[in-house]
């Protein structure tokens, strides 16, 4: 609407006023405004899509399909029952591990098994008969057991499986049949992981840098994880946590919570004995200033202060050191998860002896399985969807990619300090450490004896450390996302890095679903 003026000039009309808004609605408003302050837009917002997605893998992929789902799943009903400690049994094949289950889950597990070991060639379905499905699951739980071989995961100690082990305390206390009980397992870790991961978030809120964090949160590799029963869904959750407490308290220099600094001492004593490859990247807390932890005072620093992330540090590196020692010897049975014919080629010590007199093979072995497994690794990175092996489709990398560059664009440049300067190098170092184990690890407890690549290695096994890579790498890199005016778009980063991210997790469910259901 315009007015003329002197029948030449025209000016515009005065807009009319906004109509306030109904009481529901500004109560509404206020409300998720009060919410986002408090735990940061990337925290709300993973809840909302990991909650969804996670409680979609764990229904759309078949019972025990995830990675190591059988084994994993052993060693959390063990854990349930007060079995912390490997438990030796006896197998004609060799040296193993393993406890009881009830029988009625190792019928569904044992079919399970045979049925993703045996797939029909495409375009039929992977799931043989799904109805088989709802009948070993809609089983009671039998009282009487069976033993069953997890040699694999009794190596692993019972803090990862407390979540699972809660889920199927809570089962037999409903009295869930066996389908529920496994899905009760499966929820009981994804909540684990929204609430650890969920305090990640929160941890940057305020800070644009949350949305790289998040994005690296949500890889379908770790929802579809957190949504099966794995160590790794805790293990991940702890990495993360980690990696958000380094980058506030180093890499953004400011001053921890006193909340936030109780769990960055928890972290560095939890982690270690959660997975061996990632013991390193627990000690970063370390590398935090002093007086950025959340207690005592800021001008004077009392000996209590300095020494106690030290001793968290400690506490954590002996806690490593001691259950290294108890789940040594299960290194021995590792081979009878290979074929046939190379049951008993896998020896630990036979493979730190080599790396030890003759290290140049080594390189040449590590040189030739990146030659050979690169791209493969890249893949696992997004997902390689359990035993199924069913890879994530084109759509859900390039989507993916599209959130790392928007959120990674979008962080805040870190100030370099002196300190900070050394430090960052610290922590690249620690980084290339930690990779290094991954392949040490596989090499000792996986590889063959004179095998010609390092077996077993798998790109979801880099993701915890994702967060911290990229991390310094933006302390290093000066180029940031900013629009016409020089600003950076922060509404527009986050909103396409959530639209992505469901993209590319909405791509690999329906891959997944359509191979292996059909």
């Amino acid at each position: 609407m315009i007015t003329e003026v002197n029948d030449s000039t025209t000016i515009p009309a005065p807009a009319p006023a906004p109509a306030a808004p109904a009481p529901k609605t500004a109560g509404l408003r206020r409300a998720v405004i009060g919410i986002e302050r408090r735990f940061g837009s990337a925290a709300v917002v993973f809840v909302l899509i990991a909650g969804i997605f996670g409680a979609v893998w764990s229904v759309v992929t078949p019972p025990f399909w995830g990675h190591d789902e059988i084994t994993q799943f052993g060693r959390a009903y063990q854990v349930a029952h007060g079995g912390f400690l490997p438990e030796k049994i006896h197998d004609d094949r060799g040296p193993a591990w393993g406890g009881d289950v009830p029988v009625s889950i190792d019928a569904l597990m044992s079919y399970a098994f045979n049925d993703y070991q045996d797939n029909p060639d495409e375009p039929e379905p992977m799931v043989a008969d799904p109805h088989v499905y709802d009948q070993l699951g809609g089983a009671a739980v039998s009282d009487r057991t069976k033993q069953v071989w997890f040699t694999n995961t009794a190596a692993y100690s019972p803090v990862p499986y407390l979540p699972p082990a809660a889920g199927i305390r809570i089962a037999e206390t409903l009295d869930l049949s066996v389908g529920g009980m496994v899905l009760a397992t499966r929820w009981a870790g994804l909540i684990a992981y929204l609430v650890i991961v969920g305090f990640a978030l929160r941890v940057l809120r305020g800070h644009r840098v949350q949305w790289l964090a998040f994005t690296v949160a949500v890889l379908p590799i770790a929802l579809f994880q957190a949504g099966t029963v794995t160590a790794d869904t805790v293990t991940n959750a702890l990495a993360l946590l980690v990696s958000a407490l380094v980058v506030k308290g180093l890499f953004l220099g400011e001053r921890l919570t006193r909340p936030e600094t109780v769990a960055a001492l928890a972290t560095t004593v939890l982690l270690p004995v959660c997975k061996p490859t990632y013991v390193l990247i627990a000690m970063l807390t370390v590398l935090i200033p002093v007086r950025r932890f959340g207690f005592g005072g800021t001008e004077r620093i009392a000996v209590w202060q300095r020494v106690l992330p030290w001793a968290a540090a400690g506490v954590g590196a002996i806690s490593f050191a001691v259950w290294m020692k108890i789940a040594a010897p299960t290194g021995d049975g590792m081979s009878l998860m290979r074929p046939e014919k190379q049951w008993g080629t896998v020896r630990p010590g036979d493979q730190l002896h080599g790396i030890l007199t003759d290290p140049l093979h080594f390189l040449r072995i590590f040189g030739d399985s990146i030659a050979r497994r690169d791209q493969h690794w890249f893949t696992q990175f997004f997902g390689e969807l359990g035993f199924s092996y069913v890879e994530v489709p084109a759509l859900t990398i390039l989507a993916s990619l599209l959130a790392f560059t928007m959120s990674i664009g979008a962080a805040e440049r870190f100030p370099a300090r002196g300190a900070d300067r050394t430090r960052t190098w610290l922590v690249l170092l620690t980084i290339a450490a930690s990779v290094a184990m991954i392949y040490v690890t596989l090499y000792m407890s996986f590889t063959p004896v004179g095998y010609f690549i390092i077996d077993g290695v798998q790109g979801r096994y880099f993701v915890p450390l994702a967060v911290l890579g990229l991390a310094v790498v933006l302390r290093w890199m000066p180029l940031r996302l900013t629009d016409a005016a020089g600003r950076v778009p922060v509404r527009g980063v986050a909103i396409t890095v959530v639209a992505a991210t469901s993209v590319a997790l909405i791509a690999a469910v329906i891959k997944y679903s359509t191979i292996v259901w059909g």
